[in-house]
């Protein structure tokens, strides 16, 4: 089974990956990202996407989150790794540390969150919309690497592409929200729809 990792804002390279291939792959959804690159990362095959395209040249709003996914599955992704740069809305997480987010809340506006439609209807449950076994071996890894490791909160994904006010963070920060980002939704969504089991490891 291959690992999908989309990798965030400043993740276009990944040290060790080997045998490296960028491949394209068409959607019924149009264009994803960017190619995808084939490889490995030790005795792993991996499938690696730069979320925002290489060179950052997409918002979060512009990327085309269904062909992102669709492609990972269709090139035989089992697991997704998603690399997230995040701000934090907590004292105790701080920058450069990593979180293991168990929860999400979508506060986008104008996305498209669902494969389905057009005549055929799915529902599907996001009660839990992480993969935990997924989310240990990122935990384990993170701790392993020396870094400080948050397992657990709720990551607070918002249209962007500007910052929240401090008035709009505050209220975040009375909801419980642990750390903030623009981009897991739908894509943890879209990852659940597509039977991926899909992880992130979000770094402040």
């Amino acid at each position: 089974m291959r690992i999908g990792i989309i990798g965030g804002s400043g993740l276009y390279n990944i040290e060790g990956f080997t045998n490296q291939k960028w491949v394209t792959v068409k959607t019924p959804f149009g264009p994803p990202s960017d190619r995808y690159c084939l490889g490995r990362l030790g005795d792993r095959p991996v499938i690696f996407l730069p979320r925002h395209g290489r060179g950052h040249r997409r918002t979060p709003s512009e990327l085309n989150y269904r062909a992102n996914i669709y492609g990972l599955k269709a090139l035989g992704a089992g697991w997704v790794i998603s690399v997230s740069a995040v701000g934090s809305l907590r004292e105790e997480i701080r920058p450069l540390d990593l979180v293991v987010p168990d929860q999400f809340y979508d506060a986008t506006r104008r996305r498209v969150s669902t494969f389905f439609g057009d005549g055929i209807v799915g529902h599907v449950s996001m009660a839990d919309p992480v993969c935990p076994g997924l989310s240990d071996l990122l935990e384990s890894a993170a701790r392993e690497s020396g870094a400080t490791v948050h397992r657990g909160g709720t990551y607070l994904c918002i249209e962007g592409p500007q910052f929240s006010t401090r008035a709009e963070s505050e209220v975040y920060r009375g909801w419980g929200m642990s750390i903030i980002g623009m981009t897991n939704m739908p894509e943890a969504k879209l990852a659940r729809e597509a039977e991926l089991c899909y992880a992130t490891l979000a770094l402040v």
